[in-house]
C-alpha cells in the first residue's frame, strides 16, 4: 500500500426501550416468549387498526437526548418509511425523518489518543420490525411478529470516528448512559442494542468523503471491531486496484469473519417518506422537559468529577468509590478495571496481599492431592490408604 488512508466512521445505534408495552399498542415487549404470542391488529398491520403513542417512549427518548447534550424538538412528527419485506407487516415503518425528537448533541469519549467529542446528528423514535427465522432444513423462512412494534430510539452520530477503538469507546459511553437512565438494558446479544456501521476511506488530508458502505448484523463489540478492520482493508484493496467502492449494505458473518453484499444502499428518497396521517404531532412543553430533567440520575462521569472535587481524592480513589457505590456488576468491573489502568500507567509495582480462598474438605486417608494458590487441584499422584 503506497498511500496512507484515513477511515471515516459514523454509527446508527438502535436501542430497544425498556417499556412494558409496545410503542403504538398495548402488547407486551417481554423478550423470549413463544412466537407470535404478543401481537394484535395494530402491530401486525391489520386494515382499520390505529396506532396510539406510548407516552413513556417519548420520555425515555427525551431522557437520552438530555443526557447526550442534545436539543429537544418541542414539536416533532412521525413519518412513514415505505418498504416491502416479510418482517414488516404494514409495508411501512413508522419513524421520524423530518422532525426528530432530538438533534445536535454529542458525548465525550476517551481513548489512548486522548479525549474527543463525538457529535450526535439526531435521535429519533421508531418501531422495530418482526424477526425472520430461516429454517435451512425445511427450506423456508418463518416470521415472528412479537418484536414488531417494540419501541426503538435510533441514535445517529456524525462521521467523527476514525478507528475501531473510538467506535467501541463511543458505544460503551452510550450504553453506560442509557443503562444509568434505566431506558434500556442494552444487551447486544439479545438485540436490545444494535449498531450499524457506516464506513468509508479516503487519502489522508483529503476533504471529500469516500463512498460509504453500511455494515449490519453486528451483535458484539468484538464483531464490530473485526468488521471495521475487515471493511477498511477491503475498501483500500479496491481503491489500490483502481476499482470503485460500491455504496451498499453488507452483512457481517461472525463465523467466517467476513462480510457479503446484502443489497444496494438506499437513500431517503428511495423510501418515499411522508407524514403519518394516523398520528398527531408530539408537542413537548417546557414543563415536561423540566420534569424529565429533574428525574435524571447522576451519571457516572459526573459522579467521578463530584467525588474528586468534594473529597479532594485522586482518580484512582474516585474509581474505587464509584465501584463501591453501585450494585451493577458490569459497572463495578468497569470501574475496577479503570482503577487498575491508572496504577499500570503510573508504572506501579503491584504485590497481591492475598489470594481468593476456596475451602475444601479432604478425608484423612486421601494422600498426594495437591492444591495450588491459584486454585487448581491436582490428583495425578493421589492415593487412598
Amino acid at each position: 500500500m503506497s498511500k496512507e488512508y484515513e477511515t471515516v466512521i459514523g454509527l446508527e445505534v438502535h436501542v430497544e426501550l425498556a417499556t412494558k408495552t409496545k410503542i403504538f399498542c398495548a402488547c407486551s415487549t417481554a423478550f423470549g416468549s413463544a412466537p407470535n404470542t404478543h401481537t394484535c391488529p395494530v402491530c401486525t398491520g391489520m386494515p382499520g387498526s390505529l396506532p396510539v403513542l406510548n407516552k413513556k417512549v417519548v420520555e425515555y427518548a427525551m431522557a437520552v437526548g438530555l443526557a447526550t447534550n442534545c436539543q429537544i424538538n418541542q414539536y416533532s412528527k412521525f413519518d412513514r418509511k415505505n418498504y416491502f419485506y416479510p418482517d414488516n407487516p404494514q409495508n411501512y415503518q413508522i419513524s421520524q425523518l423530518y422532525l426528530p425528537i432530538c438533534h445536535d448533541g454529542g458525548v465525550e469519549i476517551e481513548t489512548a489518543g486522548g479525549k474527543k467529542i463525538i457529535g450526535i446528528h439526531e435521535i429519533h423514535m421508531e418501531e422495530d420490525a418482526g424477526k425472520l427465522v430461516h429454517d435451512e432444513w425445511e427450506d423456508c423462512s418463518l416470521v415472528d411478529y412479537n418484536r414488531s412494534g417494540v419501541p426503538l430510539i435510533e441514535i445517529v452520530s456524525e462521521p467523527d470516528m476514525r478507528s475501531a477503538e473510538e467506535v467501541i469507546a463511543y458505544l460503551e459511553k452510550l450504553r453506560q448512559i442509557i443503562q444509568y437512565l434505566g431506558a434500556s438494558d442494552c444487551k447486544l446479544q439479545e438485540g436490545s442494542m444494535r449498531a450499524d456501521v457506516n464506513l468509508s476511506v479516503r487519502e489522508v488530508g483529503a476533504e471529500k468523503f469516500g463512498t460509504r458502505t453500511e455494515m449490519k448484523n453486528l451483535n458484539s463489540f468484538k464483531a464490530i471491531a473485526h468488521a471495521i478492520e475487515g471493511e477498511r482493508e477491503r475498501q483500500i484493496e479496491l481503491i489500490e486496484a483502481g476499482r470503485k467502492v460500491i455504496q451498499e449494505t453488507r452483512r457481517w458473518d461472525d463465523n467466517k469473519e467476513s462480510s457479503f453484499t446484502m443489497r444496494s444502499k438506499e437513500d431517503a428518497q428511495d423510501y418515499r417518506y411522508f407524514p403519518d396521517p394516523d398520528l398527531t404531532p408530539v408537542v413537548i412543553s417546557d414543563e415536561w422537559i423540566a420534569e424529565v430533567k429533574a428525574r435524571q440520575p447522576e451519571l457516572r462521569s459526573e459522579k467521578l468529577e463530584r467525588y474528586k472535587k468534594e473529597f479532594d481524592i485522586p482518580d484512582y480513589d474516585a474509581q474505587i468509590d464509584a465501584a463501591k457505590a453501585t450494585s451493577d456488576q458490569a459497572e463495578r468491573m468497569k470501574a475496577f478495571h479503570a482503577a487498575e489502568d491508572i496504577l499500570i500507567d503510573q508504572d506501579s509495582v503491584l504485590a497481591p496481599l492475598y489470594f481468593y480462598t476456596q475451602p475444601y474438605m479432604l478425608k484423612d486417608n486421601i494422600k498426594g492431592m495437591y492444591y495450588t494458590p491459584l486454585g487448581y487441584f491436582f490428583f495425578g499422584y493421589t492415593t487412598q490408604e
